[in-house]
């Protein structure tokens, strides 16, 4: 420290706090938001980072210095963290007679107060969900709209709200032989799911929708917000998402079946919300996708918050995700098939 000059010395102590912040992340996902607020806020930053550590270890290689050591041994550490936000493998792609399709996608209303200026966004969404035919198809974020036309599905629906009606659907061309909501208290959020039966297999699918902190990152309410008024709002929010998670895996225990789940948590992998759903369960993104599979419209990282989570009596065999920009959020399509 005492060999760097000024402005190097400026770079380390902005080095150090970004390193020991990663490196308290890597305990978030054990951490229940209800104790540690303050800390699961965090959460949402560790792409940020990962990625400001990597420009670290460069910084540093290309001046030659040992303080490059700092943020290698962080990223060390946490190696499961960084190979979790970019795959560095192609994806996986196995053609198999057995696959089945299954599409998770917030659809934002299908646009219903105009946040996109597309006249044709809503025939858009149809010809694309139409083109790539997913078997099972969850969204978040849903409503009834004659102008969404999706032929060929069995569909579940639970809808909420006075004014909009909106809520989460389920479209299967597969059989569904029972169905239900798993309603969370004070809010608009759910999670649904749907038993279906392909061939002589009864398999659930769940759709997951979490709390959701009202914050939308690219209006000018939010880069005006005080900082600590942000920070009380998405605290509250990770509590609500520690709530509804525990009553969706009070359900969850009760499944005979082998299990699909899709949804918008609202966080990221790096949370104690995603550790505690995904159990033992297998991340089709982490099986057979690849890159950052970025699935929220950020501009300033990428952000991974929509997942398909298989149980382990299902070999993934692809994983994509679309970059469309009819939501928010981009939809994200795996490829398996029961083992």
């Amino acid at each position: 420290m005492r060999k760097l000059k000024g402005f190097e010395k400026l770079m380390f102590v902005v080095n150090s706090l970004m390193a020991f912040a990663l490196l308290l992340s890597y305990l978030l996902p054990y951490l229940e938001p209800k104790q540690f607020a303050f800390l699961s806020v965090l959460s949402l930053a560790v792409p940020f980072l990962i990625l400001v550590n990597l420009l670290f270890v460069l910084y540093w290689l290309l001046k030659t210095k040992k303080q490059l050591i700092l943020s290698i041994l962080v990223l060390a550490i946490g190696y499961s963290y960084v190979f979790s936000l970019y795959k560095f493998s192609a994806s996986k792609n196995v053609d198999d007679l057995q696959n089945f399709s299954v599409m998770n996608y917030n659809v934002r209303l299908f646009n219903a107060f105009n946040w996109i200026d597309d006249p044709n966004l809503k025939q858009n969404i149809s010809s694309f969900i139409s083109e790539k035919r997913p078997d099972i198809l969850c969204m978040q974020e849903y409503r009834p709209d004659d102008d969404i036309v999706l032929n060929g599905y069995f569909k579940y629906e639970e809808l909420s709200g006075k004014k909009v009606k909106n809520g989460q659907a389920i479209y299967t061309r597969f059989p569904i032989i029972n169905s239900g909501s798993i309603e969370f208290p004070n809010t608009s959020n759910n999670a649904i799911f749907a038993d279906i039966v392909k061939n002589t297999d009864t398999i659930r699918i769940y759709n997951v929708h979490l709390q959701s902190s009202g914050i939308d990152p690219t209006s000018e309410k939010f880069t005006k917000e005080n900082s600590e008024n942000l920070f009380k709002r998405v605290s509250s929010t990770f509590k609500m998402q520690q709530s509804q998670t525990e009553l969706f895996l009070s359900h969850k225990a009760q499944c005979p079946y082998q299990m699909i789940i899709c949804g918008d948590f609202n966080n990221t992998a790096y949370s104690y919300v995603y550790k505690e759903i995904k159990g033992d369960l297998k991340d089709a993104f982490v099986e057979a996708g690849n890159g950052f599979g970025r699935t929220y419209d950020f501009k300033f990282f990428p952000v991974r918050i929509d997942f398909v989570l298989v149980d382990n009596g299902f070999d993934t065999n692809s994983f994509k995700t679309y970059d469309v920009k009819y939501s928010d959020h981009y939809p994200v399509m795996a490829k398996v098939k029961l083992k």
